[in-house]
């Protein structure tokens, strides 16, 4: 077994969601999930079959976030796995619906920070291990580190 770690291209102003599913129609369900959850997020969709033809599913509303998830997934080689890139709107928006669709079986990352992807290779092919999502901690909060969080939260809306 070959260990390997690959960076995801993630685009300014956009968020990731990177997930393990199970079925051809994954590709049109997620779409009709951010669709109809946030109108006006724009997105790309990418899904890798693991039988069959082996391919790159695509849907989206953007064509340069579709073609950045099919590098991505290219990048990883690894089977069932998608790529969601996300533009005005967050991972928060749509995680739960993501979460209940009946083909994800997990989801390894919902990020804008910095990606790696631990991707480990057999005579097989590839499978994704884990995911490096950002830096390591520097510390713990201070009083004031907590009121600017909580600033923070209120001025971009999740709290009153």
């Amino acid at each position: 077994m070959e260990l390997k770690v690959i960076r995801i291209d993630i685009p300014d102003g956009c968020n990731i969601i990177l997930g393990q599913t199970h079925f051809i129609k994954t590709a049109e369900d997620l779409y009709e999930i951010i669709a109809t959850t946030v109108p006006q997020a724009k997105f790309g969709i990418a899904f890798t079959e693991s039988s069959g033809p082996c391919l790159i599913r695509t849907e989206g509303n953007d064509t340069e976030l579709i073609n950045l998830c099919v590098k991505n997934l290219q990048e990883l080689g690894t089977g069932h796995v998608f790529c969601i890139l996300l533009k005005n709107a967050y991972p928060i928006n749509i995680l739960n619906q993501i979460k209940n669709c009946p083909e994800v079986c997990r989801i390894f990352c919902a990020t804008a920070n910095p990606l790696e992807v631990i991707v480990a290779t057999t005579l097989q092919g590839n499978g994704v291990l884990g995911v490096i999502d950002g830096f390591s901690p520097k510390g713990v909060e201070t009083a004031e580190d907590k009121a600017q969080r909580k600033e923070f939260l209120r001025k971009i809306g999740y709290k009153l």
